[in-house]
């Protein structure tokens, strides 16, 4: 797998997790020539907090016209 960049999307309280996905819609609209090459979603939790994460990785315009 080949990528430029990284982007991690992470939240912890509830309506932070419920807005997330805004979140990264943004980033996404935000950044068209970020061109999306993975993504992993990740849950994790202890007795107090559950943390939800998304990571993207993704190649920039520059990084696809070099390769």
């Amino acid at each position: 797998m080949n990528f430029s960049g990284v982007k991690v999307f992470s939240a912890t309280k509830a309506r932070e997790r419920e807005e997330l996905g805004e979140h990264v819609t943004r980033w996404i609209r935000d950044n068209p020539d970020a061109k999306i090459i993975d993504k992993i979603v990740t849950q994790s939790s202890d007795r107090e907090f559950h943390c939800l994460t998304i990571t993207i990785f993704y190649e920039k315009g520059d990084a696809q016209a070099a390769a």
